[in-house]
């Protein structure tokens, strides 16, 4: 029972730092992805190189479906069609642009990540004690190339938890390093998080 608290906990605060960054690449657009079933289904046959059969089975759905909204014969998808469509536009919508801002965020720029969540790392009954806390902090390039990797990557929940908290605390709680190099802090009970680039 309590383990399975965990993972849904676990499985929520990974979810929130998805979104969190997928909620800073779209801030980056300068033009917004389109929100039509037809525009999105437009967008993503171009980037299929016009192939609807592709697209159907990037999509999950079968090729008349992709042609009928194309046609205009469709115009509102299900609920599953319709995060598929919105989750394929945004990664395919704007990459030069999204690549650069994680180059420049993992390189120099860093990132700014604001939070709500439980911070602890001293004993309770001190000002230390363990509690939710609202924090925005600026972490350093390393930190954010750190985090963008993770994603990148397909990390588990556990090692983008990790990356997010290990810049969290080493930036606020440890002060990069300063006289409290050795502190652990608890991250958990993530409420919202937003990450800037």
């Amino acid at each position: 029972m309590i383990d399975e608290e965990k993972a849904r906990q676990e499985a929520r605060t990974r979810s929130k730092l998805l979104e969190g960054l997928a909620r800073a690449e779209r801030a980056l657009f300068t033009r917004p992805a389109p929100k039509s079933g037809r525009a999105q289904m437009r967008f993503l046959r171009t980037r299929e190189k016009g192939s609807t059969k592709s697209l159907a089975e990037r999509l999950g759905v079968s090729r008349k479906t992709v042609q009928r909204y194309l046609s205009g014969a469709s115009t509102k998808p299900n609920k599953r069609l319709k995060e598929a469509l919105m989750q394929e536009t945004e990664s395919e919508w704007k990459p030069q642009l999204k690549a650069r801002a994680r180059q420049r965020a993992a390189s120099s720029g860093g990132m700014v990540i604001s939070c709500r969540a439980y911070f602890g790392f001293g004993p309770e009954g001190t000002s230390d004690a363990g509690r939710a806390r609202g924090i925005s902090v600026a972490v350093s390039a390393s930190h954010a190339a750190a985090i963008l990797a993770a994603q990148e990557g397909g990390a588990t929940q556990s090692d983008l938890h990790d990356a997010v908290a290990e810049a969290i605390a080493d930036t606020y709680f440890r002060q990069d390093g300063g006289g409290r190099a050795g502190l652990e802090v608890k991250f958990a009970d993530v409420e919202w998080l937003n990450i800037a680039f």
